[in-house]
């Protein structure tokens, strides 16, 4: 049995023809037909490479590895479909290594050591460097991991290794030193539009067969997610599904019926933002946690920006809650820490668990209702001196203009409230906080009332 048997290779990353340093730099052998669409139009070049340009940039770390400059070991970290194996491919063809394609679902430690044993004696009698590309590594054990130190330290592979988690914690110290690790970013949706239009377009791809109306390219760059495979293999999908039927034209509705997804009539810079929008608070407002959990996922599903959503609900906490349940900005306020710090789609759980709260929770706008009308008063004008006995007296001569002279203090009184004046002349007698008779509010209705009585001696 070969050497190269002893391994399980993805269809996903299968590896392309062999190469060694006398073919350096050479353009690889096309992909079958019979390959998958995402496989076909794998980038052959770093022109042809979408997305990552933080990496790519003129003497980044990762351009000048492909390009063919010194060779170090990656890890490249990011979600799927991302690029990873792309560039992994391409560092091999840069720098004219032979490719060997591993899967840690599937590999154990005597298939890296016998891959690696490969690579030493091809290297020793056959002066044939090899890259070994890993997927998936953080699914390696420790032991696995530690299998590979001595290949990478004496530069018997140059590994290029893949993962979806923080290598920080799922890729042991030893092997974290002797790598650079490289974050891959989620595609935007520029980047997912122009690997569709090329995938149509390229002899690799479509060949410019068919075409694609403008909602079923807006819903595939929707359901990619970030993620070129995804979108590559539901392009794919619908395709087959279109020349079945011996159409020339891929709608909205042979994109849903193939990947069993509707789509989300949703525009993310147009009035569909406004209006669900508008409607999630409306509901939240109006205590309906259904319709508020409805447009809640219309927003998800739609790709909104979590963190804009957030927002929104810290947001609705004080306009329209506020003191009748004063929990309910802590649970706007966590969730919106929680989609920072998790992403998405576990961030779902916190937004929607945040929405519940504030739907179910007594309203008051009493809050909103108190600072806009003393903001009224201010733009009016109403804003007079502070009287003299709440001035800062910390200051030298304070005490000469009157400062901070004839201060009562709240708590020298058993009740802790005392008459004096706080506000300016202008405004004693003022009333802006007016607290409902909903929920926490409740008791603050009676309780203010009598605070004022005392405070200003009536």
């Amino acid at each position: 049995m070969a050497q190269d048997e002893l391994f399980t290779v993805n269809a996903d990353i299968a590896p392309p023809p062999e190469r060694t340093t006398s073919n350096a730099g050479a353009e690889p052998q096309a992909d079958p037909a019979s390959s998958p669409l995402a496989v076909r139009m794998r980038p052959r070049s770093l022109e042809e490479v979408v997305g990552q340009q933080h990496l790519l940039r003129e003497g980044a770390p990762l351009r000048r590895l492909v390009e063919g400059a010194a060779p170090a070991s990656v890890l490249l970290y990011g979600p799927p479909g991302t690029g990873k194996t792309t560039l992994a491919n391409l560092v091999s063809i840069a720098t004219g290594r032979r490719f060997v394609a591993m899967s840690a679902l599937s590999a154990g430690v005597k298939e890296v050591r016998g891959v690696i044993e490969e690579a030493r004696r091809r290297r020793q009698y056959n002066a044939e460097n090899t890259v070994l590309f890993i997927d998936e590594v953080h699914r390696f054990s420790k032991t696995q991991q530690d299998a590979l130190l001595g290949a990478v330290e004496d530069r018997t592979v140059l590994l290029v290794a893949a993962t979806t988690e923080n290598p920080s914690f799922s890729v042991v110290s030893p092997l974290l030193s002797r790598s650079l690790v490289l974050q891959l970013r989620p595609l935007t949706d520029a980047d997912i539009t122009q690997l569709i239009e090329r995938a149509l377009a390229d002899e690799r791809g479509l060949g410019g067969e068919l075409t694609l109306t403008e909602d079923a390219r807006a819903h595939l760059v929707r359901l990619a997610g970030g993620d070129a495979r995804r979108a590559l293999t539901a392009l794919e999908a619908a395709a087959d599904a279109a020349s079945a039927t011996e159409a020339k034209t891929i709608d909205l509705a042979i994109v849903e019926s193939t990947v069993d997804k509707a789509a989300v009539r949703y525009d993310r810079d147009g009035d569909q933002h406004y209006d669900v929008i508008s409607a999630f608070i409306k509901s939240i407002r109006g205590s309906d946690v259904d319709a508020a959990l409805h447009y809640l996922a219309r927003m998800i599903e739609a790709g909104e920006d979590p963190r804009f959503l957030a927002r929104r609900l810290v947001v609705h906490a004080s306009e329209d809650i506020g003191m009748a349940d004063p929990t309910a900005l802590q649970s706007a306020v966590a969730a919106a820490h929680a989609v920072q710090f998790i992403g998405m789609p576990e961030g779902r759980l916190a937004l929607a668990q945040a929405t519940v709260h504030l739907a179910t929770a007594p309203k008051s706008n009493a809050v909103i209702k108190g600072i806009d009308a003393a903001l009224a008063d201010v733009r009016a004008g109403l804003a007079g001196t502070v009287p003299p006995h709440l001035r800062d007296g910390h200051y030298a001569g304070a005490k000469k203009l009157g400062n901070a002279q004839g201060y009562r203090y709240p708590h020298d009184v058993p009740e802790g409230v005392l008459a004096q004046q706080y506000p300016p002349d202008e405004l004693v007698g003022r009333d802006y906080y007016e607290p409902t008779q909903r929920g926490a509010e409740r008791p603050l209705a009676e309780r203010v009332p009598k605070l004022r009585r005392t405070i200003r001696g009536q």
